[in-house]
């Protein structure tokens, strides 16, 4: 095969290990492609190089391809979801003063239970919270406001703020913001410096949000076929190596040099092993589904995921959307065709019931040996993909 070098842009972050893995231990040149990873300040900023062209390929938050289908955030350029990078990895935080007031309550920062966090929140808060998001189409805000409006702290209370995620700590710091949702490490970067403690990860609102995928512009996706499954196939292989206990101090180490996330190796470490550091005072907490990047079909796109994202953010801006329109940028098709000639497990479906799964479940699949992981939204309710329109 030709050697084929492709632009693809990401933001510093943990979960961009797939790609950043693939081009430094050889998973893209397996493929006869060189990605060159070009990294960006913002969401925004990544969303316009992808959609005008700069790159061919993304890191990107899971909503903005969804959000984009929708008519939200002035950018039309088709695009397609072609696989799932990673699922959950976020953080929610608070800054020092909000911290205080918690601790004072009795809380005991669990990093587990997100019904009691919301009553020990809404305990020792009764105004407005400042909540600094990445981005406004992003599952860190979706997260939140699902958290909200089924707890007692209410979406009127949460007024949101959009921070880089580099930048994130500064914006505690100051005062800019009150909380945060971030992936990592930008959560652990705030509280090595002081400035707040981790409350929940994402996990313990959604079991099994997608939170990164593999983004294209849908033109390049379907007039480059071939260099579209080099790509996915190059990525999948390094989630599989990342998933691999033994591969986490190496993977620690190659995205903790300067060219990527500049950050000390051990900061990096905690989102991947799920052993995280809650606060100044020490206290950690063990959560082996805080990250995945591979097994139980994480990197598969599926629909009905899709479709739970376009009907929160039809509902929320008040659209009269085609949701299953909107779903299918999530392209199931094009993963199922271009892993076909690899050993990987597809399921046997595109879409599934979304928080019905509490135990690992084995489920329908090509090669007959898929277990699903749980996917338990925290307060029990299951989404049916058919009764969303």
């Amino acid at each position: 095969m030709r050697r084929v070098t492709i632009p693809v842009a990401y933001m510093p972050l943990v979960d961009a290990a797939p790609l950043i893995i693939a081009q430094e231990l050889g998973f893209a040149d397996a493929e006869a492609i060189a990605l060159d990873l070009i990294a960006a300040p913002s969401w925004s900023s990544l969303r316009d190089m992808l959609a005008f062209g700069r790159v061919d390929a993304a890191h990107l938050l899971s909503a903005v391809p969804i959000a984009m289908k929708l008519g939200l955030g002035g950018m039309t350029t088709p695009l397609s979801a072609v696989s799932v990078l990673s699922v959950n990895g976020n953080v929610i935080g608070l800054g020092s003063p909000l911290e205080d007031r918690l601790r004072a309550t009795g809380y005991g920062f669990d990093f587990a239970d997100a019904r009691g966090a919301a009553e020990a929140l809404d305990a020792a808060h009764d105004g407005h919270l400042v909540v600094g998001v990445p981005f406004l189409f992003s599952m860190h805000v979706e997260l939140l406001r699902y958290w909200a409006e089924r707890t007692q702290l209410g979406t009127e209370r949460i007024e949101f703020r959009t921070v880089p995620p580099p930048l994130m700590a500064d914006a505690l710091a100051s005062g800019d913001i009150d909380a945060f949702c971030v992936g990592e490490p930008w959560g652990s970067v705030a509280v090595d410096r002081g400035v707040g403690a981790l409350l929940l990860p994402g996990e313990a609102i959604w079991q099994g949000a997608p939170e990164k995928v593999l983004a294209t512009r849908t033109d390049w996706a379907e007039n480059e076929p071939d260099l579209l499954g080099r790509v996915i196939r190059a990525v999948w292989n390094a989630g599989r190596w990342l998933a691999k206990p033994e591969s986490r101090i190496a993977a620690a180490e190659i995205l903790s040099r300067p060219g990527y996330l500049d950050l000390p190796a051990e900061l990096i470490d905690r989102a991947l092993s799920g052993r995280m550091i809650l606060s100044g005072q020490g206290e950690q907490r063990q959560n082996d589904d805080f990250l995945r990047f591979h097994g139980a079909a994480a990197s598969f796109p599926w629909r009905s995921q899709a479709k739970w994202i376009a009907s929160r953010l039809a509902r929320f801006h008040g659209l009269d959307a085609d949701l299953n329109a909107a779903a299918r940028v999530f392209r199931s098709d094009l993963y199922r065709q271009h892993m076909a000639q690899t050993d990987a497990d597809l399921p046997g479906a595109s879409e599934k019931l979304e928080g019905v799964i509490h135990h690992p479940t084995a489920v329908a699949s090509t090669r007959g040996r898929m277990n699903l992981l749980p996917d338990r939204f925290f307060d029990g309710a299951v989404f049916d993909p058919d009764l969303s329109d």
